[in-house]
């Protein structure tokens, strides 16, 4: 006869299949929990990217690794590693006049070789700070002293310093807004009485085990007891019963006699360090939540824009379409006028920047708005530019997709891309204790690149980002004379290009050179078809851009942006532009009113409700007013 096997062991195998079972399912929810909002939320996003760097004072090879986090959003970041090389090999080479496996970028278009895997270990660059190599234009405004725009940092010790760059690191600018908006502690009874609750349960069982405490051990638990009951009935301090007071100062008389007795440590201690691990397991859970709901908030259109867009759109489709005598198109072309260049999705958005941009000049007859936006948004952005005038001045909508998809086939339907934010931590290696810095760099999106192709009857344009107010008059940009170069913006000089010497590869570069920002930015589109930006940039695409992978496709806009104008660049005075109205709550009253534009980059929009107060007003004060569909929608930033 066969031997069957034991029924406990017969019966094993089913336990652990429905042991597994529920384990799973505990997981799933939590999982799901957990994860940050996925792509399919973002509508009016600035992508932003993460990079970790040491300041420039303090050079260090650095290594990248690039990643995609669960929100869809690219992150790259830098870590600091240890270097004792001296001299920069790309510096060597540059000076040598030799190029191992790479082009550099010059005014003729050179086929880009496939970079290697591996890469070069470079060592710091000097210290010293560069020379521009143009002088940077005069800003016409008045000012009182550089001492208003460098605020000192606060020094902390290293404890602090790794506790907010880790949370800056995980949760970007919502650190920031939560230590902003962090409130009062209320209910300090409840918690008090919280506190007590835990300090008297990690000595209860090392009092009851002694002998001769029987009658204080009998008064804790009693006094747990009463303390479990009150807390599960009340959880803010006006459901407190009256005699509260008397509970407590029972409690820590309690408390105190047991502190008094000698009792084993190591249990104390280990119950002390169990309630404090969930405290703070149960502390960082729910800054997870808040930080889901924060980015969520700032990522996503509002319901009322939503509305606004909508309703324009039908609107423009029931509406009759404008006499062709009363349309201003003839100005669109003319290149002695001035144009400006505006990518965006957002109408209220663009609305502001053109208002404030008119506003501010004196002479508006000759100026010429080109608002380049997706399908999407295009009839919206039509019917209300057709509503709204601004005084003299001429606004032209451009479906980006549809004439990229018309003028470069080979691209077929090329969404609109927003000006790339990077999220960049910069911390000082020579001063550990200092504070790291959290800035926003905003940078061109791919879509940048083909304006010159679009409008190739002007000779010159100034581009804005739609998260930018104009203050004064820029008019005086049109007769600056840029000389050879071709893209005049505001230099970031916290960021060198020695300290993305790995997300650069091999191309040639100068270490010394500074980053740029976007916001405002004069182009000279005779110099930009001179020295092929548009072939160079299609090159380095090539060689950064992943096709099948929209979000390392986003990421090489780092890179490409920066070689693209390394050695076309003409800086701009640095307050030319006042940045930082988006994640920066230190900037001076003063300082934003003398600016004369403002940049919000950052994630906390002006549009938003998350937007920073104290900034929202210099936004607010040039959205259009008494429009019927903003009411009916209610949009009220």
């Amino acid at each position: 006869m066969k031997a069957t096997a034991p029924p406990a062991k017969r019966r094993r195998g089913p336990r652990l299949a429905v042991l597994a079972l529920v384990f799973c399912s505990l997981l799933v929810p939590i999982a799901f929990l957990f994860n940050r909002f996925p792509a399919v939320y973002v509508t009016d996003e600035r992508p932003q990217q993460e990079i970790d760097l040491p300041s420039h004072a303090g050079f260090a090879s650095v290594g990248s690794v690039v990643k995609r986090d669960s929100a869809g959003v690219i992150g790259v970041n830098v870590e600091a590693q240890d270097s004792s090389e001296k001299i920069s090999r790309s510096s060597e080479d540059s000076h040598n006049g030799i190029d191992t496996d790479s082009s550099s970028i010059s005014t003729e278009p050179k086929a880009l070789p496939p970079p290697k895997i591996e890469q070069p270990v470079l060592p710091p660059p000097k210290v010293e700070q560069p020379k521009p190599e143009v002088k940077p234009v005069p800003v016409p405004v008045q000012q009182k002293g550089d001492d208003r725009w460098i605020r000192p940092p606060r020094v902390q010790n290293a404890d602090e310093v790794e506790k907010a760059k880790a949370c800056q690191l995980e949760f970007g600018s919502y650190c920031l807004w939560s230590i902003e908006h962090k409130e009062v502690m209320r209910d300090t009874i409840v918690k008090r009485l919280k506190d007590q609750l835990f300090v008297a349960r990690s000595y209860y069982p090392s009092i009851a085990k002694l002998k001769g405490k029987e009658a204080l051990t009998r008064e804790l638990k009693q006094n747990i007891q009463e303390h479990e009951r009150v807390l599960s009935e009340s959880i803010v301090d006006a459901d407190l019963p009256s005699f509260i007071k008397k509970k407590i100062e029972i409690m820590d008389q309690s408390i105190a006699r047991a502190k008094s007795c000698t009792v084993d440590c190591n249990n104390v201690d280990r119950k002390l360090r169990q309630i404090l691990h969930m405290t703070e397991d149960e502390a960082h859970f729910h800054m997870k939540q808040s930080a889901y709901l924060y980015n969520l908030g700032v990522h996503t259109m509002p319901k009322s824009h939503h509305c606004l867009n909508m309703r324009l759109t039908v609107e423009y489709f029931k509406s009759t379409p404008l006499d062709p005598d009363d349309s201003p198109a003839h100005k669109f072309n003319i290149p002695d006028h001035r144009h400006y260049v505006i990518l965006s999705k957002n109408v209220l958005a663009a609305s502001v920047v053109i208002n404030s941009t008119v506003s501010s000049c004196e002479d508006t007859e000759n100026v010429v708005f080109h608002v380049l936006t997706d399908a999407q948004n295009f009839y919206a952005m039509k019917h209300w530019f057709a509503r709204n005038s601004y005084r003299e001045s001429a606004v032209d909508v451009i479906n980006y997709e549809q004439i990229i998809f018309e003028n470069f086939p080979e691209f077929g339907t090329q969404p609109l891309y927003l000006p790339e934010e990077f999220r960049v931590f910069i911390s000082s290696l020579e001063r550990p204790t200092e504070k790291s810095r959290m800035e926003y760099l905003s940078v061109f999106s791919h879509s940048h690149f083909f304006i010159a192709e679009i409008f190739k009857d002007l000779k010159k344009v100034i581009i804005l980002d739609d998260d930018v107010v104009v203050q004064r008059d820029l008019s005086f940009l049109w007769n600056l004379d840029m000389g050879d170069k071709v893209n005049g913006a505001v230099r970031f000089c916290g960021l060198k290009l020695g300290q993305l010497r790995n997300l650069l590869g091999r191309t040639m570069y100068d270490p010394q050179s500074c980053a740029w920002m976007s916001g405002v930015n004069i182009i000279d589109l005779d110099k930009w078809r001179e020295h092929n930006v548009t072939e160079n940039y299609l090159q380095l695409l090539r060689k950064f851009g992943n096709h099948d992978d929209e979000a390392s496709l986003r990421a090489a806009a780092l890179p490409i942006s920066l070689l693209s104008f390394q050695h076309l660049l003409y800086p701009l005075d640095e307050r030319f532009t006042l940045s930082g109205l988006g994640y920066d709550y230190g900037i001076k009253e003063e300082v934003a009113q003398s600016s004369i534009s403002l940049h919000y980059n950052g994630n906390m929009k002006p549009w938003l409700e998350l937007g920073i107060p104290d900034y929202r007003k210099y936004w607010k004060r040039f959205l259009t007013r008494d429009e019927r569909f903003m009411d009916e929608c209610n949009v009220s930033p």
